[in-house]
């Protein structure tokens, strides 16, 4: 099962905007929010609700990627994101996440028994190729007890 088919299996909200995954590597995920007038808002875009909820999927399925193969030791949790809307979203839009510090980086963190924080870039951008937000999540890896 895919990184996509298990997030759209076990997260509700995935299957209800119907995000479609085009990548997910370690490396870099790339996600669709497909154009349904349901999630329109007021000047006709994709509402900022659907917007925030596609770019924090992409930062979980590349994080999930990175270190899907820690999770019989910690739990990956998003700790805070931010958001910032540059032009108006139109139509289907797509978000680029990319890790921003080295896995070996953060895995070494979780080995000496701290919770590691690392942040994941989020680019969406408009069918004519336009970055219309930009979003940082960051993310822990929180051990289990």
């Amino acid at each position: 099962m895919s990184i996509g088919e298990m997030l759209a299996a076990t997260v509700p909200m995935v299957r209800t905007l119907n995000l479609e995954y085009a990548e997910t590597t370690p490396e870099r995920a790339v996600l669709r929010l497909p154009d349904n007038p349901d999630y329109r808002n007021h000047v006709g875009g994709p509402h900022a609700g659907a917007i925030f909820t596609l770019g924090e999927s992409a930062s979980g399925a590349i994080v999930l990627a990175a270190f899907g193969d820690q999770l019989s030791r910690a739990v990956p949790l998003p700790v805070t994101a931010d958001i910032a809307f540059k032009k108006i979203a139109t139509g289907s839009v797509t978000a680029t996440a990319t890790l921003g510090r080295p896995i070996a980086d953060v895995l070494a963190e979780l080995d000496e028994g701290k919770r590691p924080e690392f942040p994941v870039a989020v680019a969406v951008t408009r069918e004519d190729g336009a970055v219309t937000t930009e979003m940082t999540v960051i993310w822990t890896l929180r051990p289990n007890s």
